[in-house]
């Protein structure tokens, strides 16, 4: 019966672990289109000037987050499974820290810094890109817009 129990254990901190290594994309906005979407008969090209680069940093940057605390369960139920009388609660401790490190650090990974462009357009108008075709963009470059993206002009 333990062993059933602590398979079943493992197994949902393993579930847990792969759970947390996910990284969900962030909420569509003008410049992105979505998966299902079907293509454009006609791209509208438009001119304009970039006026602003913001730059949104990617994650919370708090010391403690998901990745650490489901690492850390995770860690702790494998290293739940070593040793016996104390050496079982050192492998525990040892486990939950080891599991919180790397978990902390998959979480890092996955965070990234974004870019939008701020474009002033010929026609008056102002649209904010988060996609940029080939280079870098700096305040100030003449840009073509096509289908959603900023190309240098």
């Amino acid at each position: 019966m333990r062993a059933i129990r602590s398979s079943a254990i493992a197994l949902l901190a393993g579930a847990a672990v792969l759970g947390g290594c996910a990284y969900p994309e962030p909420y569509p906005v003008y410049g992105t289109a979505p998966v299902y979407a079907a293509p454009p008969v006609q791209e509208r090209t438009e001119y304009g000037v970039v006026e602003a680069m913001e730059l949104y940093p990617g994650g919370s940057g708090s010391p403690v987050n998901l990745g650490t605390i489901l690492g850390g369960i995770a860690g702790g139920v494998i290293g739940h499974q070593f040793g016996g009388g104390r050496g079982n609660t050192a492998s525990t401790i040892a486990g939950a820290v080891g599991g919180a490190v790397v978990g902390n650090e998959v979480q890092k990974a996955n965070e990234r810094d974004r870019y939008r462009a701020i474009v002033r357009l010929d026609s008056g108008g102002t649209i904010a890109l988060n996609q940029f075709g080939q280079g870098e963009l700096r305040v100030g470059d003449r840009v073509r817009v096509v289908g959603g993206r900023a190309y240098r002009y």
